[in-house]
């Protein structure tokens, strides 16, 4: 039997081949229901303009004012950045680097990384660490915590309207946005640039077995037209 044609549902463990989906459709279970996998091609145009929406959002996010403070004649703008570096000057170090992590670093480092992965494969080739990248992927997403600074935000904001005049900037409006289009993001499912992967491979290992073939050589094993019942 072919092992690595096959899926096994995450809910039963029943095992079924799997064939490849042509269009918007998806595989169920037919013993509990549950969705094996879905067409590949619909998710990674998706995904794709979203991370790279999302790349943008962030950049502008980053690089303007989140709001801009205005009491007694005097105004003053803060940035992200600078409350990073407020936090670093009041001897509040560790706060100050969990916060970078949290707001900075790791959500840049899941969107640079899915693009890294996910343009590669949109045109049929996989990229340099792979495999390796994925991981990386999976072991910075929960530590991205864009809504929590945001509703961190937001309660600040409240608060400080008692005391001054608040003016939203550019930053905030981005920031929003940003966590929105990361809500979406989080969602899309790895295993399914597992399985792209895996069908990537088995074809460049047929093209090369094609190449390097004799004559009345076993052909490779090509998977059946079976799909499971929806």
């Amino acid at each position: 039997m072919a092992f690595e044609n096959m899926i096994a549902c995450h809910d039963c463990d029943a095992l079924f081949r799997k064939p490849r989906l042509p269009g918007r459709q998806s595989a169920r279970c037919p013993r509990c229901g549950a969705t094996l996998y879905n067409s590949s091609s619909a998710q990674l145009d998706r995904i794709c303009a979203i991370t790279v929406a999302a790349l943008i959002t962030y950049i502008i996010a980053q690089s303007f004012p989140i709001v801009e403070l205005e009491a007694n004649g005097i105004r003053t703008q803060s940035s992200l950045f600078g409350a990073l570096v407020v936090l670093w000057e009041e001897n509040m170090q560790i706060v100050a680097v969990m916060v970078f992590c949290a707001t900075v670093l790791f959500p840049l480092t899941e969107l640079v990384a899915l693009l890294y992965v996910l343009l590669p494969v949109r045109y049929g080739f996989l990229p340099p660490g792979f495999n390796r990248v994925l991981r990386a992927i999976q072991f910075v997403r929960p530590w991205g915590m864009l809504e929590v600074f945001m509703l961190g935000v937001l309660v600040t904001i409240m608060k400080m309207t008692s005391l001054a005049r608040v003016i939203p900037e550019t930053s905030l409006f981005a920031f929003g946005a940003l966590t929105l289009m990361f809500t979406v993001v989080v969602t899309f499912d790895s295993r399914t640039l597992w399985d792209i992967a895996d069908g990537l491979r088995a074809g460049a290992l047929a093209t090369r077995r094609g190449a390097s073939g004799t004559a009345g050589a076993t052909p490779p094993y090509a998977p059946g037209r079976e799909r499971a019942p929806r």
